[in-house]
């Protein structure tokens, strides 16, 4: 054993006994506030049924908690009949315990460590040869804690009965042994109450079935229904919430789709009024050409048809100057490469005027900044 958990032992043995005390100590001063019944038909506090020969009759007394109380004298000797008869029906499921005259009994007080107080009867095994005449196999014995002496100590007393004594007593009671559950001594120093002992031998202790033990297990089993159908309620709507969640989410998910298909119609149609928006701004708009025509072609020219096609213009008109046309439409910024497609026609019905076709690519304007620019440098550069 490493000195870690020698330690750790140390300390268990030294703070397990307080807290054991502690969790009395509060018990007991919670039970404190209920009446000795209450405590006794909730099952809270010890009761007992006390029997002890008295001036040649049986004393049977009820002990719940520290209340005693005599509920009958019986002649004596006594047989279990008769007992039974004589009691109650609530009475005759408590345990039984017969009171010994403190005259029988050997009382020993000792002072031990608090770390024997987990292991109380095993330590006082060892102490029988040295505090009485008697060896462990000779007697019973019980131990009972008087209180604590100090932080580290606890005064003990060691009460020892004789085994010839013990089967004397035996012999002389009779059948009642057979139906007992304990051996208390009297406790002549503080008023006949019993030391809270049990001299009689684990084996031959009468086990009394508690008659509130199927209540708990109904009360048990009927808590464990509860919580299983409470757990079974709890995952049933969890299941339904879970569900209506999962339709919950595909619904926000279809109207997203939704949402982002709309959305991509939305940005094809400002993509393509972008691009077309983007060429249009590219050429000069009809209004310009046209009014670049009206200022270029001399008098006498009539425009029979004007057409604008992708970068391209064409006129088809009378004139009687079609051939200088062309030089006359060059010079415009508005377009470039103006051609004749054709061959110049004398239109008789005229008076004197070709028809001509001519044909020309428009010029690319420049972005709005650059066209700017240019029109500032225009204005600066006049006089």
């Amino acid at each position: 054993m490493t000195a870690t958990q020698e330690r750790i032992r140390q300390l268990a043995g030294q703070f397990a006994p307080r807290a054991s005390r502690f969790l009395c100590w509060w018990r007991d001063s919670l039970r404190a506030w209920l009446p000795p019944r209450w405590q006794w038909a909730l099952g809270w506090s010890p009761a007992r049924l006390l029997l002890r020969e008295e001036h040649g009759a049986l004393q049977v007394a009820s002990a719940i908690g520290d209340h005693t109380q005599i509920v009958g004298r019986l002649p004596w000797p006594c047989n279990l009949r008769e007992l039974d008869a004589a009691l109650a029906p609530r009475l005759r499921r408590l345990p039984r315990v017969w009171l010994l005259p403190a005259a029988q009994v050997l009382r020993r007080r000792m002072r031990l460590p608090v770390a024997a107080a987990s292991r109380l009867h095993e330590v006082m095994t060892f102490e029988i040869d040295r505090q009485t005449p008697f060896t462990a196999d000779q007697v019973v014995h019980d131990v009972r804690v008087i209180g604590t002496a100090g932080t580290d100590q606890l005064d003990v007393e060691l009460v020892v009965l004789p085994r010839r004594q013990l089967e004397l007593w035996q012999t002389r009671v009779g059948e009642l042994a057979t139906v007992l559950s304990g051996i208390d001594v009297v406790d002549e120093d503080d008023g006949s109450a019993p030391l809270q002992v049990n001299l009689l031998p684990p084996a031959q202790r009468h086990r009394v079935a508690d008659p509130q033990r199927r209540r708990d297990l109904l009360l048990l089993a009927a808590a464990v229904v509860l919580l299983g159908l409470a757990g079974g309620r709890i995952l049933d709507n969890r299941g339904d919430a879970a569900e209506a969640l999962r339709v919950q989410v595909q619904d926000s998910a279809r109207q997203a789709r939704g949402v982002a298909e709309q959305r991509a119609q939305l940005q094809a149609l400002v993509d393509g009024a972008t691009f077309l928006e983007a060429q249009r701004a590219r050429q000069p708009t009809t209004l310009q050409v046209w009014n670049e025509l009206s200022r270029l072609l001399p008098s006498g020219t009539y425009l029979e048809k004007l057409g604008i096609e992708g970068g391209s213009v064409q006129l088809i008109g009378l004139s009687r100057e079609a051939s200088q046309l062309v030089p006359l439409l060059q010079p415009s910024p508005l377009w470039q490469r103006v051609n004749l497609t054709g061959v110049l026609q004398a239109d008789p019905s005229s008076a004197g005027r070709d028809r001509f076709t001519l044909s020309a690519e428009l010029t690319p304007l420049a972005p709005a900044p650059a066209r700017k620019e240019a029109a500032d440098a225009v204005h600066t550069d006049r006089p």
